[in-house]
């Protein structure tokens, strides 16, 4: 990994023209209609989509490293899934799971699980690290899988799960629930796939994050564990990159990392951002640890989706000109500039995902899009630059 050392003041020319856009005001992109009208209005809270559960399949979860489990075993209950057990080596997790879904028995051992034949599909959320290779078991037990984010964290372990994938017919599915679990990112996708844009010419994520680091597990300073930075959360703007983009082949043009802030973690990544290419689109993601304990929610999430015919953009948790809330939109087209509220629109991805596992088919996620997104960010890790800060 090549290492270059810059000056804090060369730090935006080190970036580039794509680095810089994080930087500039919102009347930059647009944002602001100037005298004109703005539309506001309420997003249709299916977009005509049948989100209520027809199947139920009984599901398990095997670890319990991350909160974001949290939110899976909710999403897969929301489909129709009956939580029937739960494996964990961490007292307080298991207590805390505990008091969540009392219906559900705590396993003695991961493989009671593995060896139940009425077990459909197995959750989880382990150290990163140890996601995939429990993914692979779970599939040769004949289950399906779905990991929380970063599902895979070298591209020996890629190559594996779509060996293992392929040879027993078993879904590995990844929970990139910032574009599956938000609301916001849920109505952009119908607004894409309906043509309100046009041609999408090119996805820019901006994902800052807050890193309370006295909640912090040892793990999470360890890139040999969680994977580094770009694998870590910019598997969320890779998927979605790939998503919007409708991209099914890409590549990475560049990538950066650094450790800009944390000396005492010498490892760990809290700066990185990648350029990529897609036979759909081009992308560009900048992901960090630096959202200001003043800001009051986890990040200011932010994507921007241009096209032929006009952008969108989404501010996912919050609106700091004032707006409560999050899932907010804002559309330019053609003919006028819209703001959409989309705290309404329904999450369909519980009871697409459970209807996949019944039908076999890929509606709440396509795994080959999945596993391409999981695949560029572990070669953006890879080859990124590693920068150094001097004053």
């Amino acid at each position: 990994m090549q290492v270059e050392t810059i000056g804090r003041r060369n730090f935006l020319k080190t970036m580039g023209a794509a680095g810089m856009l994080s930087t500039l005001p919102e009347a930059a992109f647009g944002l602001h209609a100037g005298g004109g009208h703005i539309a506001h209005e309420v997003a249709a809270s299916g977009a005509g989509q049948d989100t209520m559960p027809k199947h139920s399949v009984k599901f398990a979860v095997i670890g319990l490293d991350h909160a974001h489990i949290m939110g899976i075993t909710a999403a897969v209950i929301r489909g129709g899934g009956e939580l029937a057990a739960f494996y964990s080596t961490l007292p307080r997790e298991v207590a805390n799971f505990q008091k969540i879904y009392p219906q559900a028995r705590l396993a003695k051992s991961e493989d009671e699980i593995l060896n139940d034949p009425g077990i459909q599909l197995v959750a989880g959320a382990s150290i990163p690290n140890l996601r995939a290779p429990l993914g692979i078991r779970v599939m040769k037990h004949g289950k399906d899988y779905l990991s929380d984010k970063p599902a895979i964290t070298t591209l020996e372990q890629l190559a594996e799960v779509r060996k293992v994938s392929a040879a027993t017919g078993k879904m590995f599915a990844i929970m990139y629930s910032e574009r599956l679990e938000v609301r916001a990112a849920v109505e952009a996708g119908y607004l894409v796939k309906a043509g309100a844009i046009g041609k999408v010419v090119q996805t820019i994520n901006i994902a800052p994050h807050q890193v309370n680091a006295p909640s912090r597990p040892d793990w999470f300073w360890d890139p040999v564990q969680y994977g580094g930075i770009l694998c870590d959360i910019g598997s969320h703007q890779a998927d979605q990159f790939v998503y919007y983009t409708g991209s099914t082949t890409a590549a990475v043009t560049a990538s950066q990392i650094a450790n800009v802030n944390h000396p005492q973690h010498p490892e760990f990544q809290d700066f990185g951002d990648m350029m990529l290419q897609g036979n759909g689109g081009a992308g560009y993601v900048r992901v960090d640890w630096f959202t200001p304990d003043g800001l009051g929610v986890w990040g200011d999430g932010r994507l921007f989706i241009l096209g032929t015919e006009g952008y969108i953009e989404l501010r996912k948790y919050i609106d700091i000109a004032g707006r409560p809330g999050g899932n907010h939109l804002f559309i330019v087209d053609k003919k006028q500039t819209r703001y959409m509220d989309c705290s309404n629109v329904v999450l369909p991805f519980g009871p697409q995902f459970v209807a996949d596992i019944v039908n076999r088919t890929h509606t709440a996620q396509d795994q080959q899009q999945a596993l391409l997104a999981a695949e560029l960010v572990l070669k953006a890790q890879k080859s990124a630059r590693r920068l150094s800060f001097t004053e």
